[in-house]
């Protein structure tokens, strides 16, 4: 039962998933951002009970990656498709209804992304492109912004930023950039440096701009990383 323990926490991930996809579709985003972050806490907590318990197994590697698609790549794009479907309706272009379904990228990438980690010997202490869970909670808060956000007479552009936003985010989960892991390796400013400003960034943000915060401190995440590569 104990070996079990670490999965069991991995599948509350994937249930707390599910109900933020249902809140997504419920035009309920603040309540899908809330079971988004519940998921993120299960995602770092099945690992550390796998390591405490000493029960890592290829079958909990797969189960994560599999929990990790759904309430990081799914949720999320079933909230940025139902923003996108609400503005498009005010695009007279006949096609512009099939522009959301761009949002379902998210997912794919996700996918690819989880997929070529699990076989990567190289992402032990860092990353390689941009963790999913990060992409994920990005794309929460942002739909989250965006639903709150006037773009009345702007609806083209806002969509076409979006589309531009997944594409870039898409292609950076899956590249080679060095990304640094958010968990802390030592207690001194020297080792922990890059967490601890962007923990501060992310901080500001939110209490700045509540929910869309998030996504400004994935922002600083992803730049911080970028200027500190050759310290990675």
């Amino acid at each position: 039962m104990i070996r079990q323990i670490p999965n069991i926490i991995t599948l509350l991930n994937l249930f707390s998933g599910c109900i933020a996809i249902a809140m997504a579709f419920a035009g309920n985003f603040q309540g899908s951002f809330i079971w988004i972050v519940i998921a993120a806490g299960f995602d770092f907590f099945d690992g550390f009970a796998a390591r405490l318990l000493g029960v890592s197994s290829k079958l909990g590697v797969e189960l994560d990656s599999l929990a990790d698609v759904v309430s990081f790549g799914v949720a999320p794009a079933a909230a940025l498709f139902v923003v996108l479907s609400d503005i498009t309706i005010s695009i007279d272009i006949s096609w512009a209804n099939i522009l959301p379904y761009s949002a379902f990228l998210i997912p794919a990438f996700s996918a690819y992304r989880l997929a070529k980690f699990n076989i990567d010997t190289r992402q032990t202490t860092s990353f390689l492109g941009l963790p999913t869970p990060a992409n994920g909670l990005f794309w929460i808060s942002y739909a989250y912004a965006l639903n709150r956000c006037n773009v009345d007479g702007n609806e083209t552009i806002a969509v076409l930023i979006s589309i531009g936003l997944v594409i870039l985010m898409s292609v950076l989960m899956v590249s080679e950039l060095p990304m640094f892991s958010l968990k802390l390796k030592g207690f001194t400013f020297k080792s922990a440096f890059r967490q601890i400003i962007t923990g501060i960034a992310m901080l500001i943000l939110v209490v700045v701009w509540g929910i869309s915060g998030v996504a400004g401190g994935i922002v600083v995440y992803i730049l911080i990383s970028m200027l500190t590569i050759k310290r990675a």
